[in-house]
């Protein structure tokens, strides 16, 4: 799966999106923002895994994104795909970066995202 970096690095070319840190006690999280409206179309964090259900001790980078078909995303997809993280279920869906989600799939993800956030 791609990282923080890669993605950051594919919003800057595909939308010209410089992510925003709005977060003090949170640093390193990073929301994508539509440069005209605002709105946000994706947020990656810093997560502990015990906070998303997951098995093992530590943090693991994540990205929720805006989806219209996220219950086929948690059924059909690969491991990564979690129910959102602080977001409405229904719409968004956190993935895991290092999850072995396909990197296809988060960059279409990605494009869905922010063509339903505008």
């Amino acid at each position: 799966m791609a990282t923080r970096a890669e993605i950051l690095a594919y919003v800057k070319n595909a939308f010209q999106t410089e992510p925003d840190y709005p977060w003090r006690r949170f640093p390193e999280y990073a929301v994508l923002r539509h440069a005209g409206s605002g709105k946000w179309y994706g947020v990656i964090m810093n997560l502990p895994k015990a906070r998303l259900g997951l098995e093992g001790a530590g943090n693991i980078d994540v990205i929720n994104l805006k989806s219209g078909h996220v219950l086929d995303i948690l059924v059909n997809s690969a491991s990564g795909a979690l129910p959102a993280y602080h977001m409405n279920r229904k719409h968004w869906i956190t993935l895991v970066l290092d999850g072995g989600f396909p990197d296809d799939e988060l960059y279409d993800l990605i494009h869905e995202s922010h063509g339903l956030t505008q």
